[in-house]
This record gives structure tokens, sequence and C-alpha cells, in this order.
């Protein structure tokens, strides 16, 4: 079996993960994911029983139990790059052993459920909708250092048409959402009614989402190119930070992965919510419904 070196898988003293700090016997087999480590609690509080806290750095972690089986909640924190550290380090917890440094013979597949915030791109996806993410594009650098090919990976053929379309020339990839949690959201009357679409994940808040403070954008049509072209038969329909490495790393490794938004604004009608927290609240107790 493979062996992980001290300096290609960092454990820390106490036998937890370099940067998560969980140890292996911590870990859940569902684990909702956040960006904001302030709404671990918030998903946290909706636990039966919670018996494990841990902070360090935005990487803020939760377990505990829900009608009876492990739970978890974690916070990647902002951007692509976190989830890289993120998935990475919760796919050692399941699939290495700490104490061989070995790659285990059997697999164990974690489901992942990220809740998080976004902003729809299409003048018919409103503010205060949900969207449930079928499949995702990553404008970030990870596919430049990454083999994201798997079973999940969108067509290298679609992503090329698509950077044509909107004159974009770096290295782009997607991936798409866990079959098996799309089905489970499905049976819920309140997903049920959830928009679906392919998420745009941005490597960055600002000019990658079309924003402009006092620096210019070298590409100030970004927003509204993307959102007017194709992705195969389907258009974009919002943009956000997460989900697209999320999507890949999922796909390979082995995890089943889906990633809920809640619309809190819309870039073609300049809308914003009124009440946000009302929004990723009523995201938090819906999903966390589903496990009870």
């Amino acid at each position: 079996m493979t062996y992980f070196s001290p300096t290609d898988l960092i454990i820390n003293p106490d036998g937890s993960s370099y940067h998560l700090n969980i140890r292996p016997e911590q870990l859940s087999d569902t684990i909702f994911m956040v960006g904001d480590p302030e709404r671990v609690e918030k998903v946290s509080c909706h636990f039966d029983r919670i018996h494990t806290k841990i902070h360090k750095r935005e990487f803020i972690s939760h377990f505990g139990e829900l009608a009876g089986k492990p739970i978890g909640v974690l916070s990647s924190g902002i951007g692509a790059d976190n989830v890289e550290i993120v998935m990475n380090e919760l796919d050692a917890l399941a699939n290495i052993d700490f104490s061989t440094r070995q790659e285990k013979k059997e697999k164990r597949s974690l489901n992942l459920i990220r809740m998080g915030t976004s902003g729809s791109i299409q003048e018919d996806i409103p503010v205060d909708s949900v969207l449930i993410s079928q499949a995702a594009i990553g404008f970030d650098n990870l596919a430049q250092f990454y083999d994201f090919n798997s079973d999940k990976s969108l067509s290298q053929a679609d992503l090329q048409h698509f950077c044509q379309q909107i004159a974009y020339p770096l290295p782009i990839y997607g991936a798409a959402a866990s079959e098996t949690l799309l089905n489970l959201f499905s049976q819920d009357s309140y997903f049920k009614e959830a928009y679906r679409g392919i998420t745009l994940t941005a490597p960055g808040f600002y000019a990658p989402q079309g924003r402009t403070v006092r620096m210019e954008s070298i590409l100030p049509n970004f927003l509204q190119d993307c959102s007017e072209a194709f992705l195969g038969p389907a258009k974009i329909t919002n943009i956000e930070m997460e989900t697209s490495a999320y999507y890949a790393f999922s796909g390979v490794l082995g995890h089943e992965m889906i990633s809920i938004n809640a619309i809190l604004a819309n870039r073609k009608t300049h809308q914003f919510s009124q009440n946000p927290e009302k929004q990723i609240t009523q995201l938090i107790e819906r999903a966390i419904a589903l496990f009870s």
C-alpha cells in the first residue's frame, strides 16, 4: 500500500490532521460544510448532542449526534484554495491509517453537504430562492495542479467551447454533484421546488465576480459573458467561490457531495436579499431535517 511521508501528510503530535486538527476517530460519515466559521454553531445547535468542538484558524468543526447517528459540521473559510486543504485532510482522515501512514484497503465514502450563499446571474432566478448545484465549473488555478478526471467530470469539449464563448484563455475544470444526494434532496418538498443549475466558482469576490470598487477589471464583461454563454445545452445559473473544488475532489476521491445555495443576490437585477439571515437559517434547518 502507498506510504505517505511526514512532509506529504503532516500529522500533529496529538494524532490530528495538520490544519483541521481532527483525529480519525472523531470523523463522522455525514458532515455539513459551511464557509463562515460563525455559521458552525447555527448548524450544530440543531444536533441532539455535541461531544466535540475543534477550532484552528478558520477551520471550526463540531461533531455530535442527530437522530442517533454521528453527524458533523465544518467551516472551510472562503475559496477553493481552502477547500483544497479541507478535502485532502478529510479524505486522509477517512482513508489513510495515521499510525502507519499507509492507504487503507477498504475505502470510506463521506457524505458532504455544502450549505452556502450565492448570487444568481440569470434574471429569472430571484433573490431569496434556493438553488441546488447540479454541476460546477472552476475558474481557480487548481486545474493546473490536479488531474480532476473522474466519472463526475464535465465534458472537456463543453468546457473548451464555453471558454471560447467568453474569450477566457486559462484552463478550467468542472464536475457534477452526487446523484445519491441529489435524489435524497429531491424527496423533500422544500428542495423539490429549488432551482437546479450550473454554478460558476470564482477565484475571488470582486473582479472575478464582476464587481468594481477602485481597481478596474481587465475582463469588465466577464459576468455578462458568462450569463449568456452555454455549457453544453445549459446556461450558468449562479456564482460563488467553493462548489467546483468540492465536486472535483469528491469525484476523484469517491465521496458524495452536494452544494445547496441560498440566493442572496441577483446580479442582473442588482437586488440583494432584505433578510439574508432568514434565508440562510431556513436553508440550514431544512437540510438538517433530511438527516433527522
